[in-house]
């Protein structure tokens, strides 16, 4: 049975780390803020936005949320995405999306300024990423699954690491994470042809296609890692969440797995804040 790589020890160190670099700030009168912008009430943005609340709330991480409703204004978000990009008090800014579609996001988005860009939601910061400039931040999730990585004493160089899912939110910037740390590097998606074979001859295997327990015993060997980003509803059990990969089936085989939930997601909220304080840090 494989070992479960469980990411609440993770953010239990990272946790313990923010709390010293903000007590510094704060002895010089600097507290870190992250700024948090949400149109609606998107059931899965209000529960992130709480763990992002309580998390800060743990480490002395300052927050402040604009919410707009539904149907606001293209002028009326811009002078918030505005605001928040000037005041010096803010130090991250997120941006919750899709925006609703009465809304031209990606001018939305531009507004952002690429040093509070703690999320890669601007083409600057995206491009930063792409170009190895660590000033920028890659999006939480992919930066997550490197903190797992890298606390459980994987190596990467050198190792064959396939990632399923080319999104800009994961797959993609994933891939770059992965290439800065020597692995050689797959990209696959759900047009790749024989899938399963690819995905099997891995080292270490990404799921971040965002389909239910798609990745089953198929697509695995003995001696792999998986790292599950996937975070959808079981179809076996209402409700519930489960991963990309099929826990059941594929645990019994590879040397260790992320579980889901318990995994990548519980590392993501505080990789968030970690951007944030890294942001306020540059800042000064």
């Amino acid at each position: 049975m494989a070992e479960r790589l469980r990411g609440k020890p993770v953010a239990d160190a990272m946790k313990e780390d923010l709390v010293k670099r903000i007590e510094s700030l704060k002895a010089k009168g600097i507290t870190p803020k992250i700024g948090i912008i949400r149109v609606g009430a998107n059931p899965d943005d209000l529960f992130y936005e709480g763990g992002i609340k309580k998390t800060s709330d743990g480490i002395g991480l300052a927050y402040e949320i604009k919410e707009h409703a539904e149907d606001v204004s293209q002028e009326e978000l811009e002078k918030t995405v505005k605001a928040a990009g000037a005041d010096d008090s803010i130090h991250g800014i997120l941006m919750f999306a899709p925006l609703p579609k009465q809304l031209d996001e990606k001018k939305i988005r531009a507004l952002i300024p690429v040093e509070k860009d703690v999320d890669c939601m601007t083409l600057g910061g995206a491009g930063k990423v792409f170009a190895d400039d660590e000033t920028g931040f890659p999006p939480c999730t992919p930066t997550a699954c490197m903190e797992i990585l890298k606390f459980y004493d994987i190596p990467l160089k050198g190792k064959e690491i396939t990632v399923v899912g080319r999104s800009l939110v994961v797959g993609k910037p994933m891939a770059m994470l992965l290439l800065r740390q020597h692995a050689t590097v797959t990209i696959c998606h759900s047009r790749t042809v024989d899938l399963d074979k690819v995905c099997a001859k891995a080292d270490i295997l990404v799921a971040a296609v965002g389909r239910a327990k798609m990745i089953n015993d198929r697509y695995v060997k003995p001696g792999q890692i998986v790292i599950d980003v996937g975070i959808n509803a079981d179809p076996d059990r209402p409700g519930k969440y489960c991963g990309d990969v099929d826990l059941e089936t594929v645990e019994p085989i590879v040397e260790k797995i992320t579980p889901v939930p318990g995994g990548v997601g519980s590392v993501t909220t505080i990789m968030l804040c970690k951007h944030t304080v890294i942001a306020c840090e540059a800042q000064q």
